[in-house]
């Protein structure tokens, strides 16, 4: 009895802070400062047309730096837990059920076609809604198809983590340089801006989107993996 009266009040003290909250909410009529600037510069001063893309890139490169660590450490934990987790040898059976042949063939159609969109979205996220981070979640659901289709497929842990090193070292890289080059970390202005709207602009914008798609997928594609591989293991 007490503890539901214990849940109770903390639900009606939420509710009565989000009502408070919302009650005197006041919708700005105007753009503040910072964001009215990044609205009408952003676009010549990186050269991009997708002005959330060039801010999350260059203005707070070190912000998205953050976010891809945080995947990495998650796909770090998730891979040593598991790998502790699994069953001692002997005890896992061979017992995968097949997969039906619409699955099989519905795979090997839409594997390729999945990869080549992820990296579409990625290069293209200076350009359209898109980038890194939706391009590597969409190259390692292709991923995650092929083991929905063949449970016994093994990926290389070793492939993986070259990919996932190698795009992580390389994002930092583009961002020395431009801190070398260029205005500051991840200044885009290292390569020429091009023409605006075209696939060849926005500087740097493109290669680091396609190196966070790279890294993104890996680090997905590393928890699935090690996912499928524990459950192999019961």
């Amino acid at each position: 009895m007490t503890r539901n009266a214990i849940i109770f009040g903390i639900l009606a003290l939420l509710g009565v802070t989000f009502f408070t909250l919302f009650a005197g909410f006041t919708p700005d009529s105007a753009l503040n400062q910072t964001a009215a600037y990044y609205a009408t510069q952003t676009p010549n001063e990186t050269g991009a047309q997708n002005v959330v893309t060039a801010i999350v890139v260059t203005y707070r490169g070190l912000d998205t730096l953050g976010e891809v660590t945080v995947l990495f450490l998650t796909a770090a934990i998730v891979g040593l837990v598991l790998a502790h987790s699994k069953a001692p040898k002997g005890r896992s059976g061979s017992g995968f059920l097949p997969s039906g042949e619409l699955l099989t063939t519905g795979t090997r159609m839409l594997v390729p076609v999945i990869m080549l969109f992820g990296a579409y979205v990625f290069l293209n996220g200076h350009l359209t809604p898109g980038g890194g981070f939706q391009g590597g979640a969409i190259v390692a659901s292709g991923l995650l198809l092929t083991l929905l289709a063949n449970p016994a497929e093994r990926f290389s842990h070793r492939l993986i983590a070259r990919i996932e090193s190698t795009a992580g070292l390389t994002y930092v890289l583009i961002g020395l340089l431009g801190l070398a080059f260029a205005g500051g970390f991840l200044d885009n202005r290292i390569l020429p801006l091009g023409t605006f709207g075209s696939i060849l602009s926005a500087g740097a914008i493109p290669l680091i989107y396609a190196v966070i798609g790279l890294k993104v997928g890996a680090e997905f594609s590393s928890i699935l993996t090690s996912l499928e591989e524990t459950e192999d293991a019961q």
